[in-house]
C-alpha cells in the first residue's frame, strides 16, 4: 500500500493485483467533496459508466476499482473536479463529461482563475456568468476560432453548445468594448408546421422564432440590461429577412439555425459584414426545414469559404453533445440511421 499527499488536497492510496487496481482518494474538505460527488453521488455514477470503473463513496473518500488505466483516468477527473469546486465553481453532469474528455486528451480546458490571466483561449468571461470554459476539445477549438477569425462557421447536432457559446462570446465582446452592439438573427422558418395567421405587432410575430436566442442572451446578461440594450439599439434580435441592405459595423453578428437560410439569403447576410465586426454562423445541416429541393445556404457557404483567410470552420459531432447524455445517445442513433437512409434512396 502506498500513500501520499496530492497538492495538499487529496490523500492517495494504491493497491494492485493482476486483475484490477484499487485507488483510494480522500478529499480534505467535506463540502467540496460533496460538490464533486454530486447529489446522490450522480457525478460518481456518471464517471463509473463512462470510464468503466467501480466507485464506492463513503463520506469524503471514494474507492475506485478497475483496470489501471481506467482508475487513473477516474482519479484525474475527480481531482480536476475537486480543484474546480475549491474555487467556487458549480459541478454539473456536463462538467463531468467535459472533465472526462479533458483527462483523455491530457489537456487543460478547465483552468482556474489564476491560470485565466495567462491565457484567453478555451474560455470566455461575462459579468453575470463569470468564467465559462470549454467542456470538450470541440468547444475549445470553437472558442479559439471565435477569437482568431472575423467569420466563423459552426455546424453540428443540437446540444453541442454552438449557439450558447456564440451568444456568450458576443456578450463578452460587448462588455469588453471590442464591439458596440450585438445583432442576433435567425431565419423565420416553420419547423415542419404551419402556424397560419399570427396576430399582434411585428415583434410578437417573430419572437417565437427567436426565443432560443433570447434564452441564451438572458443566460449571460441580466434581463434589465437586455431590455435596456434593446431599447437603445445596443442589442438587436431580428429575423434574417431584416438584414437586407444594411452594413453592420463595429458589431458582433450571429446567424443561428443557418441551415434554414437559402443560398441567396446566406450571401446577403455574409456581405453585411462591416469594419470592426465579427460574424458567427451556426447551424445543423441534418435539421433543414427548407422546402424540398431548396439548397441550404450553410452547406454551400462552408464548401466555398472555409479555406479563405480570416474564416474559421468548426464541425461538432454527436460525441460533443453536452446538453444531456440522453440527447447525445439520441443524436448518435439518428446519425447511425442516416447512412442506411442514404443507401435506400
Amino acid at each position: 500500500m502506498i500513500s501520499s499527499d496530492h497538492d495538499g488536497s487529496v490523500e492517495l492510496g494504491v493497491a494492485s493485483s493482476q486483475a484490477t487496481t484499487e485507488v483510494t482518494l480522500s478529499f480534505k474538505d467535506n463540502r467540496f467533496a460533496s460538490i464533486v460527488f454530486g447529489q446522490y453521488d450522480q457525478n460518481v455514477a456518471r464517471i463509473e459508466r463512462r470510464l468503466n470503473v467501480n466507485a464506492s463513496v463513503n463520506g469524503n473518500r471514494v474507492v475506485l476499482k478497475g483496470t489501471a488505466d481506467a482508475c487513473q483516468s477516474a482519479q484525474r477527473v475527480l481531482e480536476n473536479l475537486y480543484e474546480r469546486a475549491c474555487v467556487g465553481q458549480i459541478i454539473s453532469l456536463g462538467d463531468v463529461d467535459g472533465a472526462i474528455q479533458e483527462g483523455a486528451l491530457q489537456g487543460n480546458l478547465f483552468v482556474n482563475k489564476v491560470d485565466s490571466e495567462r491565457t484567453s483561449f478555451g474560455q470566455i468571461s461575462t459579468r453575470k456568468k463569470g468564467f465559462v470554459r470549454a467542456r470538450n476539445s470541440a468547444q475549445d477549438l470553437y472558442l479559439k476560432s471565435l477569437k482568431q477569425n472575423e467569420l466563423v462557421f459552426a455546424e453540428g447536432p443540437a446540444g453541442t453548445g454552438k449557439t450558447w457559446l456564440a451568444v456568450g462570446y458576443a456578450v463578452s465582446c460587448l462588455e469588453q468594448g471590442l464591439v458596440e452592439r450585438l445583432v442576433l438573427s435567425r431565419p423565420a422558418v416553420e419547423a415542419g408546421e404551419r402556424l397560419g395567421f399570427l396576430p399582434c405587432d411585428m415583434r410578437d410575430k417573430v419572437d417565437p422564432y427567436l426565443r432560443p436566442v433570447y434564452d441564451a442572451l438572458f443566460d449571460f446578461m441580466d434581463a434589465r440590461t437586455v431590455e435596456r440594450g434593446m431599447q437603445t439599439g445596443m442589442i438587436e434580435v431580428a429575423p434574417l429577412a431584416f438584414m437586407r441592405g444594411r452594413t453592420l459595423s463595429n458589431a458582433c453578428v450571429l446567424l443561428d439555425e443557418a441551415q434554414n437560410a437559402t443560398s441567396m439569403q446566406m450571401k446577403m447576410f455574409l456581405t453585411r459584414l462591416g469594419e470592426g465586426s465579427r460574424m458567427i454562423v451556426t447551424g445543423d445541416p441534418s435539421q433543414t426545414d427548407l422546402p424540398p429541393g431548396q439548397k441550404s445556404g450553410l452547406s454551400e457557404a462552408v464548401s466555398l469559404l472555409t479555406n479563405l483567410e480570416g474564416i474559421g470552420h468548426v464541425k461538432f459531432r454527436d460525441v460533443d453533445v453536452v446538453r444531456h447524455d440522453l440527447v447525445r445517445r439520441i443524436v448518435s442513433a439518428y446519425e447511425s440511421k442516416a447512412p442506411e437512409k442514404g443507401q435506400g434512396s
